[in-house]
């Protein structure tokens, strides 16, 4: 199952591309993750970021295979456990599409874009730095891969 991770901003510190990379680069064979960065849109101080919002929206939308599952990230989506991502996964793969999980950038993801998702998935009620999203959501994914394959990686 091929799983892209489009993020909004295209420049992050070292520690959020070494943790993604870590986890990202632990999925393989029939499961693998890979990120697709999308520019942030233009804010200034005079505009609200809506326009922005929009403009990283639209880029994300065009960034999405045709056919795909789209998973949004949004505080306003369900909570999963790592038991109940590893079912997600299984049943990702029973689709038999590509997988595009959507991270909006500081001011989350435009409308248009939560309407496109299929569904939405919440890593926390806290509001995240829109970078540490990557990381968190690799190793989320490969703690829940491990446990479908029956690894130790994922302890209860």
């Amino acid at each position: 199952m091929r799983m892209l991770l489009i993020a909004a901003g295209k420049r992050q510190p070292d520690w959020i591309n070494d943790g993604y990379h870590e986890y990202a680069r632990r999925l393989r064979g029939p499961c693998i993750l890979e990120l697709v960065e999308i520019p942030l849109g233009r804010r200034s101080r005079s505009e609200a970021g809506d326009k922005a919002r929009a403009a990283e929206g639209q880029r994300m939308l065009r960034a999405i295979p045709p056919g795909a599952h789209v998973v949004a990230l949004a505080v306003d989506g369900r909570a999963w456990s790592s038991a109940e991502l590893a079912s997600r996964l299984a049943s990702w793969m029973a689709i038999g599409a590509p997988v595009c999980l959507l991270v909006g950038g500081p001011d989350g993801l435009s409308p248009q874009v939560l309407q496109r998702a299929d569904e939405r998935w919440s890593l926390s009620p806290l509001t995240l730095p829109h970078g540490l999203v990557r990381p968190v959501v690799a190793e989320a994914l490969y703690r829940a891969w491990s446990l479908a394959q029956g690894h130790p990686y994922h302890r209860e």
